[in-house]
C-alpha cells in the first residue's frame, strides 16, 4: 500500500507564493519521476511540472518562470514552489508519484488565488 499525503495549498493574494509538499510512504520503490498536476473547476487535469530521478525537469509554459519542483529522494518528498500566483493558478493541485510502471495519485490540495 502506497500513501501520498500532500500540504500547503491554502489561499494567498495575486502575486503571492505557496509552497506544497507530498510525501510518499509504504510499499513504493524506484520511484522513477515525481509531478504535480492540476485540475481547475470544468477543465480537464494538466501537468504542472516533473522531476525524474536524475533530476529532469519539465514545467507547463503557463508556469515557467514562476514555479519550480525539487525532490528530496531520502525522504520520498517532492516539492513544488508557486511563486508570483494569479488567479488563473486556481485549482486543485495533486501529487503523481511514478514506480515500477504504477501511478500513484494523492488526494489534492486546493489552491486559491484571489485577485
Amino acid at each position: 500500500q502506497v500513501q501520498l499525503v500532500e500540504s500547503g495549498g491554502g489561499l494567498v493574494q495575486a502575486g503571492g507564493s505557496l509552497r506544497l509538499s507530498c510525501a510518499a510512504s509504504g510499499s513504493i520503490f524506484s520511484i522513477n519521476a515525481m509531478g504535480w498536476y492540476r485540475q481547475a473547476p470544468g477543465k480537464q487535469r494538466e501537468l504542472v511540472a516533473s522531476i525524474t530521478i536524475g533530476i529532469s525537469t519539465n514545467y507547463a509554459d503557463s508556469v515557467k518562470g514562476r514555479f519550480t519542483i525539487s525532490r528530496d529522494n531520502a525522504k520520498n518528498t517532492v516539492f513544488l514552489q508557486m511563486n508570483s500566483l494569479k488567479p488563473e493558478d486556481t485549482a486543485v493541485y495533486y501529487c503523481l508519484v511514478k514506480s515500477r510502471g504504477i501511478n500513484y495519485w494523492g488526494e489534492g490540495t486546493l489552491v486559491t488565488v484571489s485577485s
